[in-house]
């Protein structure tokens, strides 16, 4: 990764001065990943100047493997806690010497303690959120970033199989998670960057829901989401397994939003906007009945460092226009129709020249146990 990180701070600089601003301040694990090429930097934070050379500073115990790891030239060290991330960024900005500075944040990503250090140092700053700006220059990705998204996708069809395997009524859905992560970490998983998904029918219909301690109704489907990285990369997959005798409404509801992901990734090419897939995909759910029910304005983001990241978004009218090497994932979104909807599917896939690459590959099913 330490030869991609000149390219990335060029673009990242390119991008500060077309906004107008004096430098970006880039304290969050993410961005810290992409921008400085390192994937397990604790305490650590990045000024990227508008023109001249970044500063990367890391604890000083840390700073021998930050600078064999990283892409980074300048790495400065700091005691804990005669010094902090906070004060580090705060004395660089004050010898820069501006008047009135720009500041560019990850909007997420800043504590008060780090806002209070820069204040202090300038108390005429000015803030601007780049955080899109970020996932943009993020979405197209490199050879390397690609391998690792899909060594996570590998962890999560031994997560998906393992989960398939055991789940079964009177479980409850956080038992079936962890069957799902001992698997993809033996995998080589290290981690999922969400809170997964094991849901009974009764639970599918909320809009965050999470793995918890609810047995599993039978007769129904259970809903399985789940996220596995290497590297500080991700990829997720979604799947739906039916037990006993599920509603026939409720597997056709499954098998429409199968056929809808497939007439989108079969659209899923350079070139193609995001509206354009969101449109597909709707107008298919629509034809089968369920277009009121589909309530939903977006099927999909880009998939990176984070699980979601908010570039590309496949949403209704987006004019985004989706580029080769892009991931993405696709079609999350169930039908809502309490009593019978909630299954849900989706995979990570990659925009290649020719059309897409599925990076998670698990049968679409429907599983029926």
């Amino acid at each position: 990764m330490k030869k991609l990180i000149p390219g990335r701070i060029a673009a990242l600089q390119a991008k500060l001065r077309e906004l107008g601003l004096n430098a970006a301040m880039i304290y969050d694990r993410e961005n810290l990943i992409y921008f400085a090429g390192v994937d397990d930097l604790e305490g650590g934070a990045l000024a990227v100047p508008a023109e001249g050379e970044p500063e990367l500073f890391c604890l000083w115990m840390e700073a021998n493997h930050i600078r064999d790891a990283s892409g980074i030239q300048k790495v400065t060290p700091y005691p804990f806690p005669a010094n902090s991330q906070s004060t580090m960024m705060g004395a660089w900005l004050k010898r820069q010497n501006w008047k009135a500075p720009k500041l560019g944040f990850t909007r997420y990503f800043i504590s008060l303690k780090d806002y209070q250090s820069l204040l202090a140092a300038a108390p005429d700053l000015e803030v601007c959120d780049i955080a899109i700006p970020c996932y943009e220059i993020r979405s197209v990705k490199a050879p390397e970033e690609i391998e690792r998204m899909q060594t996570a996708g590998k962890a999560l069809a031994a997560g998906m199989q393992a989960a398939v395997d055991c789940v079964r009524p009177g479980m409850m859905e956080t038992d079936v998670l962890a069957e799902a992560e001992y698997a993809m970490a033996k995998a080589g998983s290290m981690g999922s960057s969400f809170r997964m998904q094991v849901l009974t029918h009764s639970r599918q219909l909320n809009l965050h829901p999470y793995a918890s301690q609810t047995p599993i109704e039978d007769n129904g489907p259970v809903v399985i989401h789940l996220g596995a990285s290497c590297r500080g990369y991700t990829a997720k997959m979604c799947r739906t397994v039916f037990l006993g005798t599920p509603k026939p409404e409720t597997l056709r509801i499954y098998e429409t939003l199968k056929e809808a992901q497939r007439i989108t990734v079969d659209a899923l090419r350079p070139g193609v906007t995001c509206g354009e897939l969101y449109d597909a995909a709707a107008a298919y759910v629509k034809e089968q009945g369920f277009g009121k029910s589909w309530v939903m304005d977006h099927i999909g983001y880009g998939v990176g460092i984070r699980q979601s990241e908010f570039y590309p978004i496949i949403a209704k009218g987006s004019k985004t226009v989706l580029r080769e090497n892009m991931v993405v994932d696709l079609l999350l979104p169930t039908i809502y129709i309490p009593g019978v909807g909630g299954p849900r599917i989706t995979d990570t896939i990659l925009i290649k020249e020719d059309g897409a690459e599925f990076l998670t590959e698990f049968p679409s099913g429907p599983v029926c146990k």
